[in-house]
């Protein structure tokens, strides 16, 4: 008989609350059995996301009154801070996959570091995997906990860590130049997320302080054996969807795109375009694919390698439930098969 898995998506009325109900809405073996999101506890999901009114879905209600008894796996699509609060406080025989920021970084006074206060819930932090698909699979089967990337960091991990476990490229050069969309930033009312603050204009933000940048310490040193760090500049793209890097290295086109070849020639969802092509975000919307171009620069010895993926899905929801996959023994692609939305 085949096994149908009950989840429940606690924050559901953000972002990537929203793009996990979609993708699971189809997928053949989960079923959404609760729903949380605390300021619209009592509202349906159609009230809160009209485009998903055609589902039959549970009705949103606080995370205290969740009945989690059946319940095989839980999606924390919650705020950071607050994900590390709620997860050590959920029924033990729940597996869980934490969107958040909060299980990412393995060392506590790291975290501290960069997120301005002591975590939380130290002893689960250590138990967390990290969930970049691809590299921590055998890791990933066998945990209770998966911690899911930044988005903005598993752009520039796919591209590089290869790389940089191959010995390819100069690690004390390496720039990452990456423009996001912005619903990275979530759904909360901020002025600088309106319309009118970032329609028609391109901005760095956060410059040499992204949170993110500690992903990228913590997996190329692990990668690297050695401290490794690299300039990162996020800035910040008038459009909802997509994340586009461009970095600079210095190394041989050729020896880097077999090196990105040879990592990836089996996996699914990433492709590495022909060498001298460059990937655009339009071509991966809304589908949990990547796509990395590799384009020699005119100097010899130096060339630029493209990364881009859709940060609510492969960034972020689509890279969860393909954890999920793994930890509950179902195929991996299932339910993430949707190709990319275009135009």
């Amino acid at each position: 008989m085949s096994v149908v898995h009950k989840v429940a998506i606690l924050g559901a009325s953000g972002y990537t609350g929203a793009e996990l109900v979609r993708i699971i809405s189809t997928h053949p073996k989960m079923t959404i059995s609760a729903l949380s999101a605390d300021r619209k506890a009592g509202m349906t999901m159609d009230t809160v996301f009209p485009h998903l009114r055609h589902l039959s879905l549970p009705k949103l209600e606080k995370i205290e009154n969740v009945n989690f008894d059946g319940i095989d796996l839980v999606f924390c699509a919650l705020p950071h801070a607050t994900s590390q609060r709620i997860v050590k406080e959920l029924p033990t025989h729940v597996k869980v996959v934490d969107l958040s920021a909060d299980f990412r970084l393995r060392d506590p006074e790291i975290y501290k570091e960069w997120y301005g206060k002591s975590h939380d819930a130290i002893e689960l932090q250590k138990k967390a995997v990290y969930g970049l698909t691809e590299f921590y699979r055998s890791e990933i089967k066998d945990a209770n906990l998966v911690a899911c990337t930044g988005c903005n960091a598993a752009t520039g991990l796919y591209p590089l860590l290869p790389l940089i476990k191959d010995g390819v490229i100069d690690l004390d050069e390496i720039v990452i130049d990456l423009a996001t969309g912005v619903s990275g930033a979530g759904r909360s009312p901020s002025e600088s997320i309106i319309h009118s603050e970032i329609s028609e204009g391109f901005h760095a933000y956060n410059i040499a302080r992204h949170r993110h940048t500690a992903e990228f310490d913590q997996e190329f040193s692990k990668a690297a054996n050695k401290k490794v760090e690299i300039t990162f500049t996020p800035h910040l793209l008038p459009q909802n969807r997509g994340i586009l890097a461009t970095i600079y290295v210095k190394g041989e086109a050729d020896k880097i795109h077999k090196s990105l070849c040879d990592m990836y020639r089996n996996e699914y969802f990433i492709s590495v375009l022909p060498l001298g092509e460059a990937p655009a975000t339009r071509h991966v919307r809304g589908s949990n694919y990547v796509h990395i171009g590799v384009v020699a620069d005119r100097r010899s010895g130096r060339c630029r390698i493209f990364s881009t993926l859709d940060n609510l899905t492969k960034g972020s929801s689509g890279q969860a439930v393909q954890n999920a996959n793994i930890m509950l023994g179902i195929e991996e692609t299932s339910g993430l098969l949707m190709a990319p939305l275009f135009p």
